[in-house]
């Protein structure tokens, strides 16, 4: 059916869309895919197409409809950069290898959903994107709503895991050097950071700390990733039931042994040897013997032994303080080093051989020899002697022989990769044993970080059993897919038509059914002269039939099996011993007779355990029998390593199934492990391997594109006419429009309850139809602006060539009338210099005529001036002789008046004190009279207080801020610094201490039980702040005083230096502030997103994008959270008028405003530098419009002096950023002039992001960003851009 639908699609396709200038892909063998556009209308009958290269190279296309061969179209530029590939409208290969290929390149985003799948393309870069204020960010959000990220898809598992009540999975996958390890790494960091342990048991530290563990003894450097995962591993983090990380338990899966024996050229070991050798020189490691990598064979077969960057001590230094923070004692971390070393001292055994090859020997003075035994605490005799020598048992006798060099050989290295693997399981299970939790699991998260599908030149065990894997897991991925697909068409009321997808369970059945090939190689492994050559003899003869199996023409050894990714030619040569893992039965019993007891532990039989306990992932203790245990004869009973994978396996997927999967695909971009470049050859092979393009494909053969009604009404409503329009169905709308406009079949679309579901191609068909109404649109307009431009060009030609003559006339008038004024001028100039002449001739002669008549005037008044100033003079001398003489009779007369006077004042004061006396003797004796009176007065009053205080005090706390606030604000203050004044008054140290304990322990209680009420937080942060106040104020210090009244000082406190107090009631009114704070923030937080960045306060300007179906799980069940701008004014409106109803000091207030709206900046911020589908110039103009409400109610509220505008600049400036033009060296530089309050990281991340709301608007360049950053960093060098805003969460406690 799948392919009958393709058919009929593509020739519907070809019909209606190959037309002139429709671009389309075709193959490529370098690019895989290339673009090219087509020149020429297609007609039916023709069979080629006429193309044009991007390179302008032409190119004709040949065509066969029957063969399928048409090629695939290119999706519209608006689609181009989707951070979800089942939003592209042409959903096939090439649109997927293009998006991601835009995404990583041009916008740097590793990160791009698929569906449920999250595409992870290593950047082999560290990138700024995992900090904790980014894991915050992604913490409570929809997966929808936020930039593709491996936070995202852990957010929606926890969120999935407390709504649902359902243990999830997390499965992540892909070849190595993918970043697989890294990706499961940052999943566990977001769990613990969310999910933090209630109790102090620190157990997601825990959880973080196993990984460096892991890494040192299960990584190691190949020729395709530096740190890559040689085992799978299956990491389940437990949670309680308020979904707090109570503990972890941890799977492995084959562990790659051949490689602590043989590295393949500039490969190395696992980590850990590396690190014991760089740290040989330590003091505690002086008795392993060790020097330099170099100097051991285990570790110097793959040539250099160092990694760049990577320093081994101080990742050995990690690792020890990572095995401590475990609680793995010193004693066992030194025993785990000792065993290492000894392997690396196996490894360098000179073995002699002797009588041709056919026996060897090992020399008791080899020095790695002694070494390797005491390091184990091995007898080296025994040792030595089974090293070369193996025990057969037979029904008669038992006889000990000589083995071959190359036996002996073969017998070391499997007992290195024996010890390594036992050490390997002891680690990983005190590892769950530290992990494990005695509290009862409600719920758990799995993290599978497990090998992708693998093919080699060589292909062996390893390869097919983790290529087998791969065959399972996507089988369950494959049906996961299909049924989210089903349910998603049952909810809408979708007709469902059974799709046809791909299942491997063939190839399953052909690797694990009766007498697949695991169960023949088992089968091969327990004959006594069982070959790898008979055993693919047998395949040969079994399968050969089968569609999933090939023999090889060229050879006899090798067989070939076609999986779901590849087809993988398998070399059959080591299959039966590595499926065997055989290790000679004296050496163990060697090992388990050492002196040490954790040696001896490693290899005690595990028997005792019982299954189920191993299942459930509980810790596992081994106990070492004080007798010794009971041989048994020589046979072999373990399990194939096989059959123990296809068990650990099949337990697995169990799990799996049990659980709700969320998929991460991890894709390796180069095989040169450089920073940001793409090989499309190695992208698409890993894309067809992983599942992605099944998922395309099965989303392809339905209907991928759905759209909402509202959004399919506002995005298409100009192919409507107006009667439609004027109806109020928008449903109905919507059916009329597309029964109008797609007429090719019925079942091109369907209609959902709450959606539209369109084929594959159908939403590309409908954006050209909109195209081209635009187009058309455009045209219409460019004409008539054209015609005016031209119109408006002849007007102003015939106003200047008027002005031109004008002016031409206007200069020779006035050159005519400027020769006449030149005449005129010349007579008056001359006219006027005679009379200026003759005139300086009559001033001289005049002004010497009253020169002289001046100087003979002076001359007689000076004569007339002398004579009155000699009579003025003796007037003088008269007038001064007289009054001396006035002057001495008056002071003989006043001398004689004041000893009268003090004569009769001395006797009215004798008569004054002789009464004053007679009084003072009657008062005294009321006094005595009285004393008894005054006594009682005062022992009556005292009582007074002891009972009326604490009521006071009780009746101040116990005030309601409502009732309070219609009298008097602060009045609970006022009424318990009266209380402190009155016991001030009387002199009572007791009563003040008790009064101000019990009134701080009061409003603390009120506090901690009113710990979200902001009124009542309010109000008493007001009465703290008014007492301290208070306090301060009558305190009698200088420094408080300076503003006091005279009669205020009269009531300043007299006995009582209350200092202290004043300090705990102002860390009172801290903590009281922050708590202020903290419940704003909480009533503010949830609305900042949508009030501020989504909210539509100008109508018109949104514009929708196609969507995927990734928010199938996040929005489901969940209501409509989202806020009005006016909303949050209320609520801010709200908070105002409680503070200053309680008379609130306006410092604190505007203070509190302040911190609020630098939360509403940076949480807006944040939000707009994750989120693609906020960053476009409607919604800047959107914020700008939003932000200028807000700063209205400032200056509305008189708070623009308070700061809080400010702390808006940087959501300012990236509203501006957005609204800017983003073309030229010139915008370039303004965005830098600009956006100073923007750091360049975030102008960076705005214009990545910025994604055009048409397909009339540019995308940003990448060559205008670089640009960009080339500017902004010569800025930062001349310190222009020193004012930053770092948007961090954890900023918002920065008060």
């Amino acid at each position: 059916m799948y392919k009958n639908l393709l058919l009929f699609s593509c020739k519907v396709a070809c019909q209606v869309v190959a037309a002139a200038y429709t671009r389309v892909w075709i193959p490529d063998p370098d690019e895989v895919w290339r673009s090219a556009e087509i020149i020429k209308d297609y007609k039916e009958g023709d069979k080629s197409l006429q193309l044009k290269l991007e390179d302008e190279t032409l190119y004709e296309y040949p065509i066969n409809l029957q063969g399928n061969e048409l090629p695939f179209l290119r999706n519209p530029d608006i689609l181009v950069g989707q951070n979800d590939l089942t939003a592209l409208s042409y959903l096939h290969e090439p649109a997927v290898l293009h998006n991601l290929k835009v995404r990583f390149l041009e916008s740097n985003h590793i990160y791009t959903y698929c569906g449920i799948v999250l595409v992870a393309i290593n950047p082999y870069e560290q990138l700024p994107i995992y900090e904790q204020d980014v894991i915050y960010a992604y913490s409570g959000q929809n997966m929808g709503d936020m930039d593709p990220h491996i936070f995202a898809v852990a957010e929606e598992a926890y969120k999935q895991m407390a709504r649902d009540e359902k243990n999830q999975s997390i499965i992540v996958s892909g070849e190595s050097g993918a970043g697989k390890t890294v990706s499961a790494k940052y999943a566990m960091r977001f769990f613990a950071t969310v999910g933090g342990s209630a109790s102090e048991t620190n157990i997601e530290a825990k959880v973080l700390a196993s990984s460096p563990i892991m890494e040192a003894i299960g990584n190691a450097k190949t020729t395709r990733n530096d740190n890559s995962s040689r085992f799978g591993k299956y990491i389940q983090i437990g949670f309680d039931k308020e979904y707090h990380i109570i503990g972890a338990n941890m799977r492995t899966y084959l562990l790659e042994k051949s490689r602590v024996v043989f590295q393949a050229e500039d490969e190395r070991n696992y980590h850990i040897f590396y690190q014991l050798c760089a740290s040989s020189s330590l003091p505690e490691f002086k008795e392993l013997g060790l020097t330099c990598a170099e100097d051991f064979f285990y570790t110097s077969q793959g040539g250099d032994t160092s990694i760049d960057g990577v320093d081994d001590a101080d990742d050995f230094e990690k690792t020890r303080h990572a095995f401590t923070l475990l609680g793995v004692k010193e004693s066992h971390q030194m025993t785990i080093f000792r065993i290492i070393a000894a392997i690396l001292h196996l490894g360098n055994l000179e073995i002699q051989g002797e009588r041709d090859g056919e026996a060897c020997s090992v020399s008791g003075e080899d020095e790695h020899l002694s070494s390797f035994c005491s390091l184990l605490g091995v007898e080296q005799s025994q040792m030595q002697h089974w090293l070369c020598h193996r025990k057969l048992v037979t029904t008669a006798e038992t006889y000990v022989k000589s083995m071959t060099l190359h036996q002996v050989v073969n017998a070391r290295n499997a007992l290195a990769k024996h010890i390594y693997a036992q050490l390997f399981s002891w680690i990983v299970q005190h590892v769950n044993k530290a992990l494990h939790s005695t509290v009862g699991q409600h719920s758990f998260i799995g993290v599978l970080d497990i090998y992708g599908f693998e093919t080699f030149e060589v292909n062996s065990f390893e390869q097919f059993c983790i290529n087998y894997a791969n065959e399972k897991l996507q089988q369950q991925f494959n049906s996961h897919v299909f049924k989210l697909e089903q349910e998603e068409y049952m909810k809408e009321g979708i007709p469902w038509t059974l799709i046809d997808f791909y299942d491997n369970q063939p190839c399953i059945d052909l690797i694990e059914a009766k007498l697949g090939i695991l169960d023949l190689l088992d089968e091969e492994c327990k004959v006594p002269k069982g070959t790898d050559q008979n055993w693919v003899q047998k395949l040969y003869d079994r399968h050969a039939a089968s569609q999933h199996f090939q023999k090889p023409r060229m050879s006899n050894t090798s067989f070939i099996v076609l999986h779901f990714a590849d087809k993988v030619e398998y070399q059959s040569e080591g299959f039966l011993e590595k499926n065997r893992d055989t290790v000679y039965e004296e050496q163990i019993n060697i090992l388990k007779a050492s002196k040490y007891q954790m040696v001896a532990d490693l290899f005690q039989e595990e028997g005792a355990v019982p299954a189920a306990a191993l299942r459930k992932g509980t810790p596992r203790i081994k106990v070492r029998s004080a007798s010794p245990a009971f041989k048994a004869a020589n046979k072999e009973h373990r399990k194939t390593v096989g059959h123990q994978f296809r068990n650990s396996l099949q337990l697995l997927m169990e799990t799996l199934n049990a659980t709700t999967p969320h998929y991460v695909r991890c894709i390796k971009p180069n095989d040169e492990k450089l920073p940001f470049k793409f090989d499309p050859k190695r992208a698409v092979q890993q894309l067809r391997a992983c599942g992605v393009l099944e998922t395309i494909r099965i989303s392809a053969a339905g209907f991928p594109s759905r759209w909402s009604y509202p959004d399919f009404f506002d995005r298409y409503r100009v192919l409507m006419n107006k009667r439609d329009l004027s109806k109020n169905d928008k449903k109905q709308i919507c059916q009329t429009l597309l029964e109008d406009l797609i007429k090719v079949s019925w079942d091109q679309f369907q209609f959902g309850r709450t959606k539209i579901f369109f084929r594959a191609g159908q939403v590309a068909y409908l954006e050209k139809l909109r195209a081209d109404k635009f187009r058309a649109a455009t045209i219409m307009i460019q004409k008539t602006v054209r015609g005016w431009l031209q119109r408006a060009k002849y007007q102003r030609l015939r106003r200047a060539t008027l002005a031109l003559q004008r002016y031409a006339r206007g200069h020779l008038a006035r050159r005519w009338v400027l020769g006449s004024l030149r005449e005129g001028a010349a007579i008056i100039l001359q006219k006027q210099y005679r009379m200026v002449r003759m005139r300086r001739a009559f001033l001289r002669v005049r002004n010497a005529t009253i020169t002289i008549q001046a100087f003979a005037r002076g001359m007689f008044v000076r004569r007339i001036y002398r004579q009155m100033l000699m009579e003025h003079k003796a007037t003088i001398l008269q007038k001064f002789a007289r009054g001396w003489l006035a002057r001495v009779r008056l002071r003989r007369a006043r001398a004689a008046a004041v000893v009268l006077q003090c004569h009769w004042r001395r006797l009215q004061a004798r008569r004054q004190l002789k009464a004053l006396r007679i009084e003072a003797r009657s008062a005294q004796h009321l006094k005595k009279l009285n004393i008894g009176m005054e006594n009682k007065v005062v022992q009556l009053q005292r009582k007074v207080d002891e009972q009326v205080r604490p009521e006071l005090c009780q009746a101040g706390l116990d005030l309601k801020p409502q009732a309070v606030s219609a009298t008097v604000p602060c009045l609970p203050a006022y009424i318990l610094f009266m209380c402190i004044r009155h016991a001030d008054y009387i002199n009572d140290d007791q009563k003040v201490h008790s009064l101000l304990t019990s009134t701080i322990n009061g409003i603390k209680k009120v506090l901690k039980k009113h710990h979200d009420d902001f009124e009542m937080t309010s109000f008493w942060l007001a009465n703290t702040c008014r007492l301290l106040h208070c306090l301060k104020q009558y305190s009698g210090e200088e420094a408080f005083m300076t503003q006091n009244t005279a009669k205020q000082n009269e009531h300043c406190l007299k006995n009582f230096d209350l200092t202290e107090y004043r300090q705990v009631l102002g860390h009172l009114s801290i903590q009281n502030y922050q708590q202020l704070i903290n419940i704003a923030e909480g009533i503010l937080q949830p609305m900042i997103v949508s009030a501020v960045l989504e909210n539509e306060s100008i109508q018109g300007l949104s514009s929708v994008k196609p969507m995927g179906y990734r928010k199938y799980s996040s929005n489901s069940g969940e209501g409509d959270n989202s806020y009005s701008l006016d909303e949050m004014i209320r609520q801010l409106n709200s908070f105002h008028s409680i503070m200053c109803d309680q008379g609130l000091d306006p410092e604190i207030i505007q203070q509190v405003f302040k911190q609020l709206f630098y939360m509403i900046n940076a949480v807006a911020l944040n939000n707009l530098l994750l989120r693609k589908d906020v960053c476009s110039w409607s919604t800047g103009m959107q914020l700008r419009f939003n932000i200028s409400q807000l700063e209205e109610w400032l200056r509305g509220k008189n708070l623009q002096q308070s700061g809080a505008a400010q702390t808006l600049e940087p959501l300012i400036q990236a509203a501006q950023l957005l609204q800017l033009k983003k073309k030229t060296s010139e915008d370039a530089e303004a965005i830098c002039s600009l956006c100073t309050s923007l750091t360049t990281q975030q102008i960076v991340k705005i214009l990545n992001l910025y994604t055009p709301v048409n397909e009339f608007e540019e995308r940003v360049t990448v060559a205008f960003i670089r640009n960009i950053q080339v500017n902004l960093k010569g800025c930062e060098l001349e310190g222009t851009n020193d004012i930053s805003v770092v948007l961090v969460t954890s900023l918002l406690n920065h008060c």
